[in-house]
């Protein structure tokens, strides 16, 4: 393998955070910069393959400045800095998740493998260029993935290239690589990952390199590749999961109640706009009750679907993030003339744990959605591809699903009569009372099947609030949990 550095670095730094949007995504913000080392070796050029190892399956990518040494020192000042830069280029700092618990953090075996920093194509002289008109940008197979510049460090560069030297020298040809932005995600084989950096009319062309199975078997003396849930989610990448605001105890009492009477419930509390409105559900005896997972779609653009709808677009990456507990809510626009999920990624939202799937918009496979145990709630069937009216934008923001706002993180409760979403602040004091609500109910219906009439029984007057005191305390069961 070739690279562009006309002299061999005695080291490859890497910073492991420095782009807010990134720090937003693995839910931490560092105080101060942390870093690791890649060997030299690792070193490659354009047009070079990513290797990915026999066994692994989560090789992922990473759009990076790198900054070349070309003036040696050590405890540079930070005004000084950037006199030690000789070249700016682009880097891809890739690593395989498969292997990262191997080296707790080190990232030795994950990114330390051959050719897994390809860096150029072209070198910029950084005599020529202002660090803070830098701009960093990728696509995988041609759909644009990262984008970012100054205004997203977390650290400006001559601050990291001072912090390094404070204990270290930087050597001539040393390479540091300057943390990744928002939009890292996994490559498949046959992919082809594409980056460049550019500063006002100056930029380095586009590094591209295609991603290759390796079908050498690893040997077995060592660590070998292994993944779960947790690890795939962090290769995926997105904006980190919100925090399951719903205890068992709270799962269960909202899963013995109605939405008819968690509606009243809120309407007491002056929400009225909380209901999903204009869906049919899969499994209407089945009750659904989870934190709200979100997915926008905007208008179909031919250009943007072209850009935002190939790869791992927003709509697939959203469904990998999906936690035991969700409820994958979609915004479609109330358009049901295009499907907005189909069986497929319905099947695989309810393998991550998915409790259901609401949208706006249409299903496409609907029979075999209907099929699952998960319900889904719709506007109506439709054969056409997600393509035909929207372009999946962006997960895990707040979005308009059937007339109601609903936030990553909020409470989305399902049956027969329909969907509501409950703040998840209002919980507790919410199904308390719907409990109550729909005791006081069953004490009624049976009066009423007795034979009494509704007149002060319903609501119930002070005499009738009595006697349900008295029933109360003669011991009627509390309800049982209804069985999804």
């Amino acid at each position: 393998m070739t690279h562009p550095l006309d002299v061999a670095p005695s080291k490859v730094l890497a910073v492991h955070l420095n782009y807010r949007s990134r720090a937003e995504e693995r839910g931490r913000t560092p105080a101060y910069p942390s870093y690791f080392l890649k060997p030299p070796s690792t070193l490659a050029g354009d047009g070079d393959p990513l290797l990915r190892p026999a066994g692994c399956e989560l090789l992922a990518f990473e759009a990076e400045i790198a900054l070349v040494i070309g003036k040696p020192g050590r405890r540079i000042a930070v005004e000084d800095a950037w006199d030690h830069i000789r070249w700016v280029t682009a880097a891809n700092d890739a690593g395989v998740y498969d292997l990262r618990y191997a080296d707790r953090g080190s990232n030795v075996r994950s990114k330390g493998i051959d050719g897994y920093t390809p860096l150029g194509p072209a070198l910029l002289d950084a005599r020529a260029i202002d660090p803070a008109e830098l701009e960093l940008r990728a696509w995988v197979n041609g759909s644009p993935v990262q984008r970012a510049g100054a205004d997203d460090w977390l650290f400006s560069l001559p601050h990291l290239v001072a912090d390094l030297s404070r204990l270290m020298t930087l050597e001539e040809g040393d390479v540091i690589l300057t943390g990744t932005p928002s939009g890292s995600t996994v490559v498949l084989p046959g992919d082809t990952v594409e980056i460049e950096v550019s500063a006002g009319a100056l930029a380095t062309g586009r590094l591209g390199n295609t991603v290759v199975e390796d079908h050498r078997p690893l040997s077995p003396i060592g660590a070998m590749p292994r993944s779960d849930e947790k690890v795939r989610a962090d290769a995926v990448g997105g904006p980190a999961a919100p925090a399951d605001t719903l205890s068992p105890e709270q799962r269960e009492l909202l899963l013995s109640v109605s939405t008819a009477t968690l509606s009243s419930q809120l309407r007491k509390r002056g929400l009225n706009q909380v209901s999903v409105d204009g869906l049919s559900s899969t499994r209407p005896s089945r009750r659904m009750v989870g934190t709200a997972r979100t997915l926008r779609y905007l208008p179909l653009r031919e250009d943007l679907f072209k850009e935002f709808g190939g790869g791992l677009n927003a709509q697939k990456a959203t469904v990998e993030r999906i936690q035991p507990g969700e409820v994958l809510v979609i915004e479609a626009r109330r358009d049901a003339t295009s499907g907005t999920i189909g069986d497929i990624l319905a099947l695989r939202a309810q393998l991550r744990g998915a409790e259901g799937i609401v949208t706006d918009g249409g299903v496409r496979d609907l029979a075999a959605v209907a099929e699952l145990d998960i319900p889904t709630y719709h506007a109506g069937g439709h054969p056409a591809v997600l393509g035909r009216r929207h372009v999946p934008w962006e997960g895990d923001v707040a979005i308009a699903c059937g007339g109601t706002l609903v936030r990553p993180g909020d409470v989305v409760v399902g049956d027969a009569d329909g969907v509501l979403v409950i703040p998840p602040a209002l919980v507790d004091e919410v199904v308390r009372d719907a409990v109550e609500q729909e005791r006081q109910e069953r004490f009624i219906a049976q009066q009423v099947a007795d034979g009494e009439g509704v007149d002060g029984l319903y609501p119930m007057n002070a005499e009738w609030a009595r006697r349900y005191e008295a029933w109360c305390a003669a011991g009627e069961p509390r309800p049982a949990v209804a069985q999804s």
